[in-house]
C-alpha cells in the first residue's frame, strides 16, 4: 500500500516525498490526473496527495472522477488560498485540504491521522452486522457488541471492506493512535478478543479470517 503523489513540479514532490519515507511511508509519484487514475485502477493505494493544477485536468476533476468509484482517502495539496477552492475540494469527497508553503512535519501527521481514521460504514450491513455511526456501536442481529475503542475500530475497519486483506502493519497504522508503541501481537489479540465476543452472540458466526503470512480479512458471508 502506498500513497499515491499527484504533483506535476518536481522539487514539491521531491520534498513530500523525501518526508514521506522518513516516516516510513511508501509512495508513488505521477504528474498529470490520468496518471493518477491510472494508478489508482492497478490498486494498492491507500491516500492521494493531490494537487489541483495539473497540465492535463484539474486536480477537481480528478477528485470527482476518484469518488465515483472509489472512497480511498483524497487529501488536497495546493497554492490556492481561497476560502472557495477549500469549500470546493470538500463538497466534492476531499477528506483535507493542505494550502502551500506547508511543513513536511505537519503534512506527513496529518496523512497519518487520516489513514488512521476508520471509514464511515453506515450503509454497510454484511451478515446481520449493523453500525450505529452517530453511537460508534456495531451490533449483530440486534444485539450490541460490547467493544473497547480499538475493537470498534479494528472490525468497523476490516467490515468496511469485506474481503479485502490487511496485514497487521496496516491494521496497526490504521487503527491504532500511537501503532510504534504497541506490541507486535497487538492485532492478534484483539483479532482473537473479537472472535470470542462475536461467538457469545452467533455461536457459527466467524467472518474474520486469518490469511497466514499475509493478515486478516472480514468474510461477509461467514
Amino acid at each position: 500500500m502506498a500513497v499515491l503523489i499527484v504533483e506535476d513540479e518536481p522539487s514539491i514532490a521531491d520534498t513530500i516525498r523525501y518526508a514521506l519515507e522518513t516516516e516510513r511511508m511508501d509512495n508513488i509519484w505521477v504528474t498529470t490526473g490520468q496518471q493518477a487514475l491510472d494508478a489508482l485502477s492497478e490498486g494498492n493505494i491507500e491516500l492521494v496527495l493531490l494537487d489541483i493544477g495539473l497540465p492535463d485536468m484539474s486536480g477537481f476533476d480528478v477528485c470527482r472522477v476518484i469518488r465515483q468509484t472509489s472512497s480511498v482517502p483524497v487529501v488536497f495539496l495546493t497554492s490556492r488560498h481561497e476560502e472557495i477552492d477549500q469549500v470546493l475540494g470538500l463538497e466534492l469527497g476531499a477528506d483535507d485540504y493542505i494550502t502551500k508553503p506547508f511543513s513536511p512535519r505537519v503534512l506527513t501527521a496529518r496523512i497519518r491521522a487520516r489513514l488512521r481514521q476508520p471509514p464511515e460504514a453506515a450503509s454497510i450491513t454484511p451478515a446481520g452486522f449493523s453500525h450505529d455511526a452517530d453511537g460508534a456501536r456495531i451490533t449483530l442481529n440486534g444485539v450490541l457488541l460490547d467493544l473497547s475503542r480499538y475493537e470498534y475500530r479494528l472490525l468497523l475497519l476490516l467490515m468496511s471492506h469485506p474481503g479485502r486483506i490487511y496485514s497487521r502493519e496496516q491494521l496497526m497504522q490504521q487503527v491504532w493512535e500511537e501503532p510504534e508503541r504497541s506490541f507486535d501481537r497487538t492485532v492478534d489479540t484483539h483479532i482473537k478478543t473479537l472472535r470470542r465476543k462475536i461467538r457469545d452472540i452467533s455461536e457459527n458466526c466467524d467472518p474474520l479470517k486469518t490469511r497466514r503470512g499475509l493478515g486478516y480479512s472480514f468474510e461477509a458471508d461467514a
